[in-house]
């Protein structure tokens, strides 16, 4: 999977917000400060063509759509983060973030128990 600008990124967490949108919606949604319209458009025909958004027409406007959902690009950023930093080791990164005072026992405690339910 293609990766994401965080200009992009923010872009993409606004529409998966949104579930879609048409564009002085997504600028509407944009955090403080607001970009403009123009740099808004232009981030979203990036994404149009990095396959991550699809677009309906209405009328003379689009409606953009997330062609990509939140748990995919999450789960394969999070895929090539364990590759690029430790090895592909999951277990690392869980011992890196324990080592970084980043994942308490309990939080440890409530993964064992998901685990084990599935």
């Amino acid at each position: 999977m293609k990766t994401l600008t965080k200009a992009e990124e923010q872009v993409m967490m606004v529409l998966w917000d949104l579930g879609s949108g048409l564009l002085m919606e997504v600028v509407e949604a944009m955090p403080e400060p607001q970009p403009h319209k123009n740099t808004v458009a232009t981030i979203l025909k990036i994404l149009v063509e990095k396959e991550f958004v699809r677009t309906e027409a209405v009328g003379r406007f689009f409606r953009y759509h997330p062609a990509v959902s939140k748990e995919a690009y999450s789960g394969a950023t999070l895929s090539g983060v364990a590759r690029g930093y430790f090895n592909g080791s999951f277990s690392n990164v869980v011992s890196f973030l324990v080592d970084e005072k980043k994942l308490s026992v309990q939080d440890l405690e409530l993964l064992l128990k998901q685990l084990k339910k599935k």
